[in-house]
């Protein structure tokens, strides 16, 4: 495991991958940086964004490698949203000092600022080195090259100018939400209406009856022959209706949330790429398409 401070050249640097400090992948090293004075490599750059074809440059300060792994001190994000700069061009000071500033960095003492990709590229990383160290004191000592104006081969070979930074497909996503709103209102009343309500109750009353006993001798009754008259007082029950009020029940109205699953649908929008391949083969690809590569190998 190498600390980034050991980074002395840039051999095997290029072609590694390239994991943030969470280990999370963020693309193929491309191409290093070396130091104009001493050679060493003090950036790489990193593929990012849509199919891989935008270069973030990424400090190596900090950085460690494991294997075939390059682990940098940089989030993923910070690397996403790194400075534009032209990854095959020499990197001018102020270009240098942007990105030192970007990643919260200070710019070593005594560091060189104009900083050259290593020649040879990803494919020729052997020789990176020796061709970074030399840079360094060709371009100081003025031997009549112009600072800044190496070229610098990639894995397919020249530069194509016409290469673009790609494009980006977009789409349109479907966001369902809810909301509430009146839809109603809900009133209690009281009125007052009428039945009729039949009951049975028993009643009572007196009837008169003529009751008749002999009379046997020796009672002592008397025989009194005249007119004579007598009553009695005869009693009914009636039915008697009072009414009251009583309470019954308490009523009240109270609400109650029910849930239940409505389909939703809308029409949205995505861009699909359109490509024509070497072979004048015209295709199209959606999200699915992801890194298609073309062109020679090796």
């Amino acid at each position: 495991m190498t600390q980034g401070e050991a980074f002395t050249s840039a051999d095997g640097l290029a072609g590694l991958t390239a994991y943030d400090r969470t280990g999370e992948k963020i693309g193929s090293v491309e191409q290093v940086y070396l130091d104009d004075r001493t050679g060493r490599p003090e950036w790489v750059t990193v593929k990012t964004g849509l199919f891989g074809m935008k270069q973030s440059f990424v400090p190596l300060s900090g950085a460690r490698r494991q294997e075939d792994e390059l682990h940098v001190a940089a989030t993923k994000e910070a690397v996403k949203e790194a400075p534009r700069v032209d990854a095959d061009q020499h990197l001018e000071p102020g270009q240098e000092q942007d990105l030192y500033t970007h990643y919260g960095l200070t710019r070593p003492t005594g560091s060189q600022t104009r900083t050259a990709p290593a020649a040879g590229g990803r494919d020729r990383a052997g020789t990176a080195g020796m061709a970074g160290a030399g840079a360094g004191t060709g371009m100081g000592a003025g031997d009549g090259s112009k600072a800044g104006a190496r070229e610098f081969a990639t894995r397919s070979g020249a530069r194509d100018e016409s290469k673009t930074d790609g494009m980006i497909r977009s789409e349109e996503r479907l966001h369902v939400g809810t909301e509430e709103q009146e839809v109603g209102h809900a009133r209690l009343r009281k009125v007052v209406v009428t039945e009729d309500v039949k009951t049975s109750v028993p009643i009572s009353h007196e009837e008169v009856r003529v009751v008749r006993e002999p009379i046997r001798e020796g009672d002592g009754t008397r025989a009194n022959i005249g007119e004579e008259q007598t009553e009695v007082t005869l009693h009914a029950e009636r039915a008697v209706v009072s009414k009251e009020s009583v309470p019954v029940e308490r009523v009240r109205l109270e609400t109650e949330k029910v849930t239940e699953t409505q389909e939703v649908s809308d029409t949205v929008r995505k861009e699909q790429i359109e490509f024509d391949d070497a072979k004048g083969e015209r295709g199209a690809k959606g999200e699915g398409w992801r890194d298609r590569k073309q062109g020679p190998r090796h």
